[in-house]
């Protein structure tokens, strides 16, 4: 282990409903599995989370009638893109990849479960006001880092490491540990929201490369 207390590591949503064959499948998806074993392995912190949904969830566009799957339509806390059915609990496709080798994960973190609203971020629901509780459980156990992997890189990624950002937490992205789904010009502004908002983004050897010494990529401790 060479990242410590102080820091964190938040595997997004590696399901096999995004996986290639999956229901909401998201290019490539798979090949995040070994890339995020590897960098497991150098942090002592681990926090994992789940996309999982009730089925007739309101993101899903089944349960519109007469919507496709991505569509945006308005739901009453803004704009949503509808998605075929995914990570429906106790599925399949909702469970955490099983080559995923993180066998000191501290928590696994499931989002998506209110019926009503979806939940890309690990920290906020689409409402912006229903919390996960991530926040504090982070602040509590003394985080200031949160480095982030998994998929999507344009959607539940993305959100994660701007809702940590704006949590107080340093944020960092790990390029070739996510996978994008790119939907109308998304991952673009994705990283463009991300440069923004002070999140780094790097890569998993330019990581490693660091650990347990003072990373460029990341603040000193």
């Amino acid at each position: 282990m060479a990242y410590g207390a102080q820091d964190c590591l938040l595997v997004i949503d590696v399901q096999y409903d995004f996986m290639p064959g999956g229901a909401l499948a998201v290019p490539h998806g798979d090949e995040v599995v070994p890339v995020i074993n590897r960098l497991a392995q150098a942090f002592e912190h681990v926090v994992l989370t789940q996309d999982w949904h009730p089925a007739g969830h309101a993101s899903f566009a089944t349960s519109h009638v007469g919507a496709a799957p991505y569509q945006t339509i308005m739901l009453p806390y803004g704009e949503q893109v509808l998605w075929p059915d995914h990570c429906v609990q106790e599925t399949r496709g909702a469970a955490l990849h099983a080559d995923l080798r993180i066998p000191h994960a501290r928590m696994v973190i499931r989002k998506g479960h209110h019926a009503s609203v979806d939940s890309y971020s690990a920290f906020l629901e689409a409402d912006r006001t229903t919390r996960t509780g991530l926040a504090g459980y982070l602040r509590e156990h003394g985080v200031r880092r949160v480095v982030c992997v998994g998929l999507a890189t344009d959607y539940c990624v993305a959100w994660s490491a701007l809702d940590a950002r704006a949590a107080g937490f340093d944020a960092v992205v790990v390029e070739d540990a996510c996978r994008a789904i790119d939907l109308n010009g998304s991952l673009a502004l994705a990283w463009q929201d991300l440069a923004e908002a002070g999140v780094r983004r790097t890569t998993s050897d330019e990581l490693l490369s660091g650990a347990g010494t003072q990373n460029p990529w990341l603040p000193e401790s």
